[in-house]
């Protein structure tokens, strides 16, 4: 029984326990954002894609030639 109170009343190790746990929260709630805003991200992703794109065309008009 002394060993059980012991153990019980241990806190080796507490604070690695809560800093997992406050990853593990974060982690939960920067996945469920980013499913929220994929169609958003997506979208974004895509018009600086297309922009860069179309930027690097008219870059490459202006660049010196060797």
């Amino acid at each position: 029984m002394k060993q059980i109170k012991a153990f019980w009343t241990d806190e080796t190790g507490q604070g690695l326990t809560e800093y997992a746990a406050i990853i593990a929260l974060v982690s939960i709630g920067l996945m469920l954002v980013l499913i929220a805003f994929r169609n958003e991200l997506g979208r974004i992703y895509n018009l600086i894609t297309s922009e860069l794109r179309s930027q690097t065309g008219s870059i490459n008009q202006y660049a010196p030639s060797p």
